[in-house]
């Protein structure tokens, strides 16, 4: 390979690699539920990138690849011990405004218990619901990034579905559907 050929690929490599920071920083605070720890993962994450990038045998799967290498950082972390804070410590600064402030209320809460819910799951399971339901990655591929049997990738899926449907019920004050409520209120 021609030195100008390598430099051409080291630059289109790292602008791949910069367009991947937000992807993996939603997909690390999804996981951390910190801000900070997020960008650590993120930062330790593409580093180690570049320092491997001989290692990447598809360019068409690089964010498989990069996921495969967060999820390794964000277990090493774990394996350590440190603490993770608890998410509701977490503010929700990032959320768009809605044309009003119902409808902004209404959307903060229900996304404070989404992620309540997520982050409440174990961490295996957390992985995997992100993973495959926010990134839509395969199973196969999911299986591949966390080094984990296809099987378990399943499982883990399905008790954490599972879990969300228990955590974001809601619950029925009365048996009559919302609908007809609403309905009845409009006239």
């Amino acid at each position: 390979m021609s030195l100008f050929n390598f430099i051409g690929r080291s630059r289109q490599f790292e602008a791949k690699l910069e367009a991947s920071r937000c992807r993996l920083w939603r997909l690390a605070h999804s996981w951390c539920r910190n801000r900070a720890l997020a960008d650590d993962l993120v930062q330790e994450t593409l580093a180690k990138a570049l320092a491997c990038h001989q290692q990447l045998r598809d360019p068409e799967a690089m964010h498989a690849w990069l996921c495969s290498i967060l999820a390794n950082c964000w277990h090493d972390h774990l394996r350590a011990g440190k603490d993770i804070l608890d998410i509701d410590a977490l503010e929700d600064r990032d959320l768009p405004m809605a044309d009003c402030p119902e409808e902004d209320c209404l959307k903060n809460e229900v996304v404070r218990r989404v992620r309540q819910a997520v982050g409440n799951l174990p961490p295996g399971q957390r992985e995997v619901v992100t993973l495959v339901d926010l990134e839509e990655f395969s199973y196969a591929e999911v299986a591949a990034i966390l080094q984990i049997p296809i099987g378990t990738v399943m499982s883990r899926l399905s008790r954490a579905r599972a879990s969300l449907r228990e955590a974001l019920r809601e619950p029925r004050a009365s048996a009559q559907p919302t609908s007809a409520v609403i309905r009845r209120l409009r006239g």
